[in-house]
């Protein structure tokens, strides 16, 4: 100080700091705008699988090894099923319609390509004679065409990839990322923490209740496509059933909706079956009442309430999955929800206390029984794991209390 009685000039260090860290949140958002689907499908595979992980942390007692494994025999599996299903679903989609040829597929599958190069490539197939009129630009047609199926293609590839990439990560180093964040806000007893254990516990009930509640009804759809096969008489079928059994498990995801959206065009086939068979329509309304018992009732009434989003109303979340879409596009699907989920606990923990000009605390104000409850689940995890997860550092003085301990004390 020099004495003059003026206050001291503002830390333009500290605000230059504060200015370049909002830069560079400015950019991190727009990043994640730019691979805002590969984000939440990432985020969805994490928290879809998480539990999982967790268990298979327990028994080879490494977290590397347990990601990969998770990543391997639960993720890339998915992956795989969902592409046949969609490669079967066109395959038999184009049998139905009576083009199941080479020509018309290669030419359907020009679709994905941009109109003026899938145009002119059809041109070509339809007639081969005009590679010997303009063999240059032919050439050079084709090579441009082939250049945007394969950016497509490895568009996709790469997207899903990066998405695997993405929860491969978050499995690996989740203590590490909850241990920082934990620093970064001030202990366990900061209000931020506690929202974002209430919004991690919340996502992981959604997404992990999905992943199983999807499973589960996919087994129990084949296993009812299956047995209508058994019984079904002669002429009448349900095609794909295994296919067909995966897209009802993933139907059923939506509350309310559930397999309705294949199911009841299933009941149609039998029912076109049976009218070009001459009858059994006596079957064909006895499946629909079994389907609407098992893939409708059994999952809304019994199975959804306890797997999917326990500790959230369904019907909200019937809105968040069928609304996802509509706003953004398929990643809707996911991001809608994680949207809701944060809008939800921030209701419940921080805007009664901003509202009524209290100090905000990490305790739910309201709506106690919808969301998690941060504080219980703080108290489920000991300050010593927590210690031992960031590397077990204790202060020197003897007391044997860690310093995150002491600063959540102050």
């Amino acid at each position: 100080m020099d004495g003059s009685g003026l206050d001291a000039p503002p830390d333009r260090a500290r605000i230059g700091w504060w200015l370049f860290v909002l830069a560079l949140t400015a950019v991190a958002g727009f990043i994640a705008y730019s691979f805002v689907g590969m984000i939440v499908l990432g985020i969805f595979g994490y928290y879809a699988t998480r539990p999982i992980d967790r268990r298979i942390e327990t028994v080879v007692d490494s977290e590397g090894l347990a990601a990969s494994l998770t990543v391997l025999v639960v993720l890339v599996p998915l992956v795989a099923v969902l592409f046949y299903a969609g490669v079967r679903i066109y395959t038999q989609a184009r049998e139905a319609l009576g083009g199941a040829t080479a020509f018309g597929a290669l030419e359907d599958g020009l679709g994905i390509l941009p109109a003026e190069g899938s145009s002119s490539l059809t041109a070509l197939l339809e007639n081969p004679g005009q590679i010997l009129a303009d063999p240059q630009g032919t050439t050079q047609m084709v090579l441009q065409t082939g250049v945007e199926a394969a950016s497509a293609l490895f568009g996709g590839l790469l997207l899903v990839g990066l998405a695997l990439t993405l929860s491969y990560f978050l499995l690996e180093n989740d203590h590490e990322l909850e241990d920082g964040f934990r620093q970064l806000v001030g202990g366990r007893d900061a209000t931020a923490y506690a929202y974002a254990s209430a919004v991690d516990e919340d996502l992981e009930s959604v997404f992990f209740g999905n992943f199983l509640f999807l499973l589960l009804m996919a087994v129990v759809a084949t296993v009812t496509y299956w047995v209508t096969n058994l019984f079904a008489p002669e002429g009448l079928f349900v095609p794909m059933i295994f296919v067909l059994g995966f897209l009802t498990g993933i139907t059923s995801l939506i509350p309310v909706v559930v397999g309705k959206v294949v199911y009841l065009p299933v009941v149609a086939l039998l029912a076109f079956q049976a009218l070009s068979g001459g009858g059994q329509f006596g079957f064909v309304a006895a499946a629909l009442v079994a389907y609407f018992l098992v893939l409708d009732i059994l999952p809304q009434t019994f199975l959804q309430p306890y797997i999917t989003g326990r500790q959230l109303d369904v019907v909200v979340l019937m809105f968040a999955y069928l609304l996802g879409p509509v706003l953004f596009g398929w990643y809707g699907f996911f991001l809608l929800p994680i949207l809701f989920i944060l809008m939800l606990e921030v209701v419940r923990i921080v805007l009664p206390s901003l509202i009524h000009g209290e100090d905000v605390t990490p305790t739910v104000e309201m709506g106690e029984s919808v969301g998690t409850n941060p504080r219980s689940e703080l108290d489920e995890v000991p300050q010593g794991d927590e210690s031992s997860r960031s590397g077990g550092s204790t202060d020197e003085d003897g007391d044997g209390s860690s310093g995150d301990d002491a600063a959540d004390a102050g």
